[in-house]
């Protein structure tokens, strides 16, 4: 059920969209509003990013409502990957373009409640605009959020930030990637203008106590823990190539693994492949467009241009790659 506080109008767009809310969204939203530092763990399809951002956007929508709403960025999302960033981006346009429809439907006036992207691929001219017109709710990567905070005019955004969001935060804790962001985290600490509720969210959390020690950071202010998260069936097997492997891969074994790979590809509807570096990426990439066709194969790495990453990450969502040599390392 939703909360008797929700605003009119995020309510009246919830209800128009979903049926109700799931658990995790109820619990995560009444820790959240309470202020409390939240983790989020729970199965893909559960809901996790609206239990993450509605209740502080329901915060907005109230502020708006009043007259009261800066042009602040007070909402800030860390995501691991810019091609993620880019698809919460664009999942934030639903519920605030829905909630603007409401209020006009209700005769409440307006919402502008803003969402834009800072990451390496932001253009200068859309880093001007959030200079002059900051986001009510910034999506960032971990290395973008280090550079706005060594700015005077990032710092300048950062310093209004109530809730940080840190996504996927499995793939950062116990890394170097994410002492780096914990590094960032209690800068940006120190600079707002009270300590930012922080909210974790994954699927795959464990062991616990280390992840809410990350997302706490120094301060190991005490943390909700939202566990919905249960294990799924995997179908796991190693496989080894007849030609005996050595130090130096024969051409014979990359013929034998190409050859494989390209059998598992027409087995299956979608295939990912994850390899160590992004020459390896093209490399597969062009050895298995030679056994499947250039149109269904493409490389995802963070060194090819903007355009082209967009595009493969549209192509695989669109299901119109069988297959997608993917490096998991896009900053």
């Amino acid at each position: 059920m939703l909360p008797a506080s929700f605003h009119p109008a995020v309510a009246g767009w919830f209800r128009s969209a979903f049926p109700a809310p799931t658990s995790v969204q109820v619990k995560a939203w009444d820790a959240i509003r309470a202020g409390q530092h939240t983790l989020i763990s729970a199965p893909t399809g559960s809901g996790k990013t609206l239990a993450a951002f509605l209740g502080v956007i329901d915060e907005l929508a109230h502020r708006a409502h009043e007259g009261t709403l800066r042009d602040e960025t007070q909402i800030l999302y860390v995501s691991p990957l810019k091609a993620l960033s880019n698809d919460i981006e664009k999942n934030l346009r639903a519920p605030l373009e829905g909630i603007g429809r409401e209020f006009a439907a209700q005769m409440l006036g307006e919402a502008p409640i803003r969402a834009a992207v800072r990451t390496g691929d932001t253009p200068q001219s859309e880093r001007a605009r959030m200079r002059r017109t900051p986001p009510h709710i910034l999506v960032t990567t971990p290395e973008s959020l280090y550079i706005l905070l060594s700015t005077e005019s990032g710092r300048k955004m950062l310093r209004p930030v109530r809730t940080v969001i840190v996504d996927e935060i499995h793939a950062l804790a116990g890394n170097k990637r994410g002492a780096h962001l914990a590094l960032s985290l209690e800068r940006l600490e120190a600079l707002t203008e009270r300590p930012p509720t922080r909210v974790g969210i994954s699927a795959t959390t464990k062991p616990i106590d280390v992840l809410t020690g990350f997302l706490t950071g120094v301060t190991d202010s005490p943390c909700t823990v939202i566990d919905e998260g249960h294990a799924r069936e995997r179908d796991l097997a190693v496989e080894l190539t007849g030609t005996p492997l050595e130090a130096i891969m024969s051409n014979e074994v990359w013929t034998e693994l190409y050859d494989r790979l390209a059998e598992l590809v027409r087995a299956h509807r979608t295939t990912l492949v994850f390899v160590n570096t992004r020459r390896l990426a093209e490399r597969a990439a062009r050895h298995l467009a030679e056994r499947l066709g250039d149109d269904v194969v493409t490389s995802h790495h963070g060194s090819l241009a903007k355009e082209h990453r967009l595009k493969a990450e549209e192509r695989l969502k669109a299901g119109e790659d069988r297959k997608s040599t993917r490096l998991n390392s896009s900053h």
